[in-house]
């Protein structure tokens, strides 16, 4: 359950870090999980960079803000730009989150698609409150026990609804792999990676249950810990 601490002096190494744990899960013909928000992208470009070729193994999202996937927001279309867009050669399979269907509908299906799925790797951010993927301080799912992907409300901005893995489903995974950036993380990554876990701070709760959990922070995010 203890969490392997990779400190890094920029963004831009951050980046190549966990971009490489990307390209050799996607080797490996892995099924790979993808976080949203804005810190993940230059990883995805580095990884598509790094190997053209994700034949072998198959994507899926963490979570996903309920709005089409050609919608700035979506965190599919974060990923096709970042990622899928660069490939000469596609995932064989890509479990796409459908946000243009109401979120109880979508985390139905979506429930429906990952039964059965161990995820060979999840990659996750962390958000300011300490949040990730969509799972906030004060949400439900952090106390569902039964089912592996959930709907939500907003917990910011934007103030769409959420479909998202639930902590069982990630904490499955045999590789969690958290990315977290800035000064503006370091509060946070104090609180989920260096303090008791607790439900204040959902990230602090998402451990692999029998493999591995990596955070790599630049040094920036890490200043507190």
């Amino acid at each position: 359950m203890d969490v392997e601490l990779i400190v890094v002096d920029d963004r831009e190494q951050a980046a190549a870090r966990a971009s490489a744990l990307l390209v050799e899960a996607a080797r490996d013909g892995l099924d790979i999980a993808l976080a949203g928000g804005s810190t993940p992208r230059r990883a995805y470009e580095l990884a598509a960079d790094g190997m053209g070729d994700w034949r072998r193994a198959s994507l899926w999202w963490g979570d996903e803000r309920c709005v089409p996937p050609e919608d700035p927001r979506s965190n599919f279309r974060l990923a096709r730009e970042g990622l899928l867009d660069r490939l000469a050669e596609q995932p064989a399979q890509i479990h796409r989150i459908r946000g243009e269907l109401p979120a109880t509908e979508a985390a139905e299906a979506y429930e429906r698609e990952l039964d059965g799925m161990r995820l060979g790797l999840v990659l996750l951010g962390l958000g300011l409150d300490g949040h990730t993927a969509s799972l906030f301080p004060g949400s439900p799912a952090l106390d569902e026990q039964e089912r592996r992907v959930i709907a939500g409300p907003p917990g910011l901005e934007p103030m769409v609804d959420r479909v998202t893995m639930t902590i069982s489903a990630l904490n499955d995974a045999a590789a969690i792999v958290f990315l977290a950036v800035g000064g503006d993380k370091a509060a946070a990554a104090a609180r989920a990676f260096g303090a008791a876990p607790a439900a204040a701070t959902p990230a602090s709760l998402v451990r692999s249950r029998l493999g591995t959990t990596t955070a790599i922070l630049d040094r920036d995010a890490a200043a507190l810990l």
